[in-house]
């Protein structure tokens, strides 16, 4: 047993698969729902994810909070738990971005953010809801930290635990690095994807496209059917460093299209080899 009471503010497929993980290692005794949406909290104790759903009041008095949201709702909602926030409550996040997730809980819990560990879990789906989350989502999964140097180390220590009992490699970055780096690897793609499926669905032959698309495009596009409202937020929240990856996703872009244009086979050939040398690289560290 990690922690006696878990309280989980947004029980969907992030929130509910941490709930549903941590229970089913033993980690916690009681779990509470915490949202906005009656019918997500109700198919959350349906599905075993929570043991019952509580209010602010009652969350803040749990012993670990996680923050299972949109990142732009990060402030409102610690500013609806700090008043009830008992002494030694830990409180942590799953945001994808970290940098304005910090400056949230800065404002919004003050001396208590001493309390409050930065997170992001690299795990996830297309899917969301309740009926979305499972008890295996983490496992083996990364999941980043971004303490800093005011943060508590024991509050460090217990949410490393819990996300290690749910079956992570929990490691620590730099708050600006860590944003840098999910604008490359993460939150580019997403745009990429949700920009593609967006023009086709504008074309006036829109249909016939989607008609004929086959295995890549699923492939390709399969996070465009991730939430808008979720990526709106990072993307608006880590606007700077998702700028200078889509510059120089547009300068790729603009010299592949050259090279289509000027028929250069060579200069083809070089940039597919390189991608496709640089992914199998990447595929072997991950299975290793």
């Amino acid at each position: 047993m990690i922690v006696e009471k878990l309280a989980v503010v947004g029980v969907g497929l992030i929130g509910g698969s941490f709930a549903a993980a941590l229970k089913q290692a033993g980690a916690v005794r009681e779990v509470l729902g915490v949202g906005r949406n009656p019918a997500s909290l109700e198919a959350a104790l349906a599905g075993g994810l929570i043991d019952r759903a509580a209010g602010w009041a009652e969350a803040g008095q749990a012993d670990c909070i996680l923050l299972a949201l949109p990142v732009g709702e990060t402030e409102a909602v610690l500013g609806q738990l700090a008043p009830y926030l008992k002494a030694g409550t830990v409180v942590t996040d799953a945001g994808s971005t970290k940098l304005n997730v910090v400056a949230a809980a800065r404002a919004a819990l003050g001396d208590r953010f001493v309390d409050f560990v930065p997170g992001h879990p690299i795990a996830g789906s297309e899917q969301c809801g309740p009926g979305a989350a499972r008890a295996d989502l983490y496992r083996g999964k990364r999941v980043v930290l971004t303490p800093q140097a005011d943060t508590h180390a024991d509050a460090v220590a217990t949410v490393r635990l819990l996300w290690e009992a749910a079956g992570a490699q929990v490691e620590t970055l730099d708050a600006a690095q860590h944003d840098r780096v999910f604008a490359a690897v993460s939150h580019l793609p997403h745009l990429a994807a949700f920009a593609l499926v967006d023009e086709l669905a504008q074309r006036a032959d829109g249909d016939t496209c989607f008609r004929f698309a086959a295995s890549g495009f699923r492939d390709f596009t399969r996070i465009a059917g991730s939430s808008p409202e979720m990526w709106r937020d990072i993307a608006l929240a880590n606007r700077e460093a998702l700028l200078a990856e889509l510059d120089a996703y547009l300068a790729s872009l603009q010299a592949l299209r050259q090279a289509v244009n000027a028929g250069d086979a060579d200069a083809l050939l070089k940039m597919f080899s390189r991608a496709r040398n640089a992914r199998e690289n990447w595929i072997k560290t991950q299975d290793s």
